[in-house]
């Protein structure tokens, strides 16, 4: 069991706006939201980088650029590529897709290669890859299958979703990701988690970033939770299943 307090709430949060007609002004709200809560990290498309590296020069949140979303079905030079020039604009985190198609053709050499190259581009500049598998549209085998993969490669986190797929974040694709890699590598649930439970039961699951655009209200509603029970924290159980052997 572990305590948290508002602040360790909020620097779990990976603010998060992927829309495709997000506006100059709707990113600069996100950056300005990030700053008042403390999030972790502002998650966005990969053209937003520079502005938001400008927008928050000076504090302790991330950038957080989203590679080859939301598809993934680009190719490995093309997502190195675009994960170098992402860094070079300012982001400090990445977030990439994985090839989906090449997971279904059994291809784990290819998927094994794609997130070395990856995450070798991640750790030379020492910032954070984040795996983005897509839950929706793979079988609990093949979430096992990656999982067993970044267990070897060693990204820093994996992934459930991008929010842009037919289902987002599952409580028990979350608790299978963390079977299988354990304290290794950290997981990321992202997609649909937009209410104060879902966002502690996917903490209680083994999560250790959630990646949502509903922050503020999880967070607003967390802080009248404490003030009504006149608390300084919320207990949160850790207890995902232990590592696959």
């Amino acid at each position: 069991m572990v305590e948290y307090n508002i602040n360790d709430f909020a620097r779990l949060v990976d603010h998060t706006n992927l829309k495709a007609f997000a506006s100059k002004k709707d990113i600069i709200k996100l950056c300005d939201e990030a700053k008042e809560y403390h999030f972790k990290m502002v998650a966005v498309n990969q053209v937003q980088s520079k502005l938001c590296a400008e927008q928050l020069a000076g504090t302790d949140i991330d950038i957080g650029a989203a590679i080859s979303f939301p598809l993934g079905q680009t190719t490995i030079e093309s997502k190195e590529f675009d994960t170098k020039n992402a860094i070079s604009n300012g982001a400090n985190e990445i977030d990439y897709v994985i090839n989906i198609t090449e997971l279904k053709n059994k291809n784990y050499a290819y998927l094994k290669d794609e997130m070395s190259r990856i995450v070798t581009v991640c750790h030379n500049s020492n910032i954070p890859c984040k795996v983005i598998f897509e839950n929706c549209y793979l079988t609990k085998d093949e979430i096992k299958k990656m999982s067993e993969i970044a267990k070897e490669v060693k990204p820093d986190f994996i992934k459930t979703s991008t929010g842009f797929g037919t289902e987002g974040a599952v409580l028990e694709d979350v608790k299978l990701m963390k079977s299988v890699v354990g304290n290794d590598i950290k997981v990321k649930a992202a997609g649909g988690i937009r209410n104060t439970d879902d966002f502690l039961a996917f903490i209680e699951a083994g999560a250790d970033r959630i990646g949502t655009s509903a922050g503020v209200k999880i967070i607003e509603s967390l802080k009248k939770r404490m003030q009504a029970d006149d608390v300084q924290g919320i207990d949160v159980v850790r207890d995902y299943p232990k590592v696959e052997q």
